[in-house]
Order: C-alpha cells, then structure tokens, then sequence
C-alpha cells in the first residue's frame, strides 16, 4: 500500500498488519495423527469449549475478501456438526454451558456453538443446517440492526475499497490519500483503517464511515439492511427450542472506545429492547468484538450488574468445571473461515495449543 499526504508526493507506507493467522503446521498435524490431542485433551481441555461463528454463506470467487476469516459455508458447518456429533462431544446451548462451568466435569466434553450479529445468512444458509441436525445454538443479536438503524461500517468499508484505486479520507482531522493498485495492498489498507475505525467514538466513526461512503457512492444504509436478519427472521428463530436468542448491545461498538455511562447504558438496553421484543429474559451477552482491545474489566462488571447469567469474549480457552472459569469473561475458540480442516478443529478443541483460560474481569 502506498500512502501520499497532502498533494503527489509519495510516501511509503508504514508496514500494516494483515491480520492474525490461524494456527496452522507441522505442530497441529503431528498432534492429530499422533493421538497426542486426544490425550492431552483430559488435562487441557476443560469442561468443553465454546465456537464461535458469525456469517454462513456460500464460497466467493472475488479476490478481495478481507472478511474471510469471519465466513464459513454451510457445506463447512455442515462437516463439523457431523464430526462433532463422531468426536462425542455433547453440543449443548449457552444455559448448559453455565451449569456445567459451575459442576464437577463430566466426562463427556461440551461443545457449544455461537453465532455473532444475527446476520441475514445465518437464517438464510446456517438454519436449515443447524435445524436439520437439531442441534442447540447461540445467536448474539445487535439489536439496532434489525431496526435499519445499525451502521454495518466494516462491510461499508469492504465496498469502497473493492471498488477502488484511490481512497481519500479525513482522518484525525487531516485528508489523508492512499493508492492501492493490487489485492494486497487493498487488505492492507482496510486492515489499517478496520481498526482505526473501530478505535473512534460512536459519533466520529459514523460520521467517518458516512463520508467515506457518500465519496465512494456506497448505500451504507443499504449494506446494512441487506446484512441483518429482520424481526420477522428473529422470531421464528426465537420459536425454535434448539435457539438462544442473546444480546451483542444496541449497536456492536467496541465497548472501550465509549465513555463507562455510555457502555453500561449499550450493554443493559441492548437486553432491555431483546427482552421486549421476544417476551422473555435474554440471559446472555456477547463482547462486541471481543478481544483485549474492545472491553475491559470495568464491562465485565457491567455486564454482570446488567443482570447476564454469561458474557462471551473472543479470548481462546475452554471452560472450566467447577467454577473456575468466570462467567462473565469466557473464552471462545473464534474460528477463522479461511481454515477449513476438521483436523484442525479437532485439535484446537483439545485445548492442548491454547492459552490457559483466562480469568478476565475476575474481581
């Protein structure tokens, strides 16, 4: 990616980062084959692990997926319940994950499947999977999106820069214009402003993200209408017993970038309009976002005062029986769409190349 300032003077760009990449190697496929994953699985793997998904949608042909990570397809989604259901593991909703990281662990391992954004394709390429396996699952619902009030700023960002050469943008005050002449350096520049964006206020990322896309002739409003379920998909999800219907706060922002007010008022009306529109307790929270970066322990605190029963992070780690894994930070395997081998779930369940489950937020 090249950046120039001001008028044709180029100035290289300082290296970005493209992304973390998943676990991949010699490492993982040596641990599958040797049965090393399975046998360490009993001291590494906790009580289960929790998956986390978010979009389901069929393969793309374009070159330019910057998001690729956060897609799986439904044939994948398919595959893994499949092996999940072989491996033995018991796929449970979010209320049994709770009781189980309370008890004495089982000796049968927990797996449960999570989906951030209610987003359109879930219902569209995900449910029929899902349902014809009956199998329960999580779904964290933004709840101004349903509404057409969400702004879907990282799908917005894709289509400008999809479409794009040459990217001019006000950034920190200061008009700042980039040239991206290959796919490379197209996933570098939206990785770069990816997080700054995500780094702004409410108020400063939507006018951002706004400019940005009234420049670039890109319908924002349209992107977002066309990602998220409507209420109408939301309850016949929220009829189905096998579903958890949870929140993810009224407008997924990162929640350090907002003042303690400000976060706490997301975080309990985000429950309160899910409450309001099912008619029944929503129990369970997502993390927008979810790494180190977007909350801290002052949310986790928030959120149990906002009355969860849970909050999921993107922290890996499995969960622990027996009370010593906090309800309210636990750890999610997040997985990356571009990895599409059964192996390699298997081992990460294992948690055998995982962290140690983290204790995030505990007091």
């Amino acid at each position: 990616m090249r950046r120039r300032r001001g008028g044709n003077g180029r100035i290289e760009g300082v290296a970005l980062a493209s992304g973390n990449r998943f676990l991949t190697g010699v490492g993982l496929r040596l641990a599958y084959f040797s049965g090393y994953a399975r046998l360490m699985e009993r001291r590494a793997g906790g009580a289960g692990a929790i998956l986390r998904f978010e979009r389901v949608r069929p393969a793309r042909g374009v070159a330019f997926q910057p998001c690729r990570a956060h897609e799986i397809t439904a044939d994948f989604l398919d595959r893994a319940i499949r092996a999940l259901k072989r491996w033995k593991y018991d796929v449970v909703g979010m209320d049994e994950v709770c009781r189980r990281a309370v008890s004495p662990r089982s000796p049968r391992r927990f797996v449960c499947l999570t989906f951030d954004g209610a987003t359109r394709d879930l219902m569209t390429f995900g449910y029929p999977v899902l349902a014809r396996h009956g199998v329960p699952f999580t779904v964290y619902l933004p709840t101004a999106f349903p509404d057409g009030l969400g702004e879907a700023w990282w799908l917005a960002l894709e289509a400008v820069i999809a479409r794009s050469d040459r990217i001019a943008l006000v950034m920190d005050r200061e008009e700042r214009r980039f040239e991206i002449v290959d796919v490379d350096e197209k996933v570098r520049l939206y990785d770069f402003l990816y997080e700054w964006m995500r780094s702004l206020g409410p108020e400063d990322l939507s006018t951002a993200i706004n400019d940005l896309c009234k420049r670039y002739s890109v319908d924002l409003a349209a992107v977002s209408r066309e990602m998220s379920m409507s209420w109408d998909d939301l309850a016949k999800l929220a009829a189905d017993p096998n579903v958890t219907i949870a929140s993810m706060t009224v407008n997924s922002p990162a929640l350090t970038s907002l003042k303690d007010a400000v976060a706490a008022r997301e975080i309990s009306m985000g429950r309160a309009v899910a409450q309001s529109a099912f008619h029944r307790d929503i129990m369970h929270f997502a993390y927008p976002f979810g790494d180190r970066a977007s909350f801290n322990r002052q949310h986790v605190t928030l959120a149990r005062e906002a009355g969860f029963a849970s909050a999921v992070t993107a922290l890996p780690g499995v969960v622990l029986a027996e009370g010593r894994s906090n309800l309210h930070a636990l750890p999610r395997i997040a997985w990356d769409g571009r990895q599409r081998s059964l192996r390699v779930m298997r081992v990460m369940l294992s948690g055998m190349m995982l962290p140690n489950p983290q204790r995030h937020g505990r007091a």
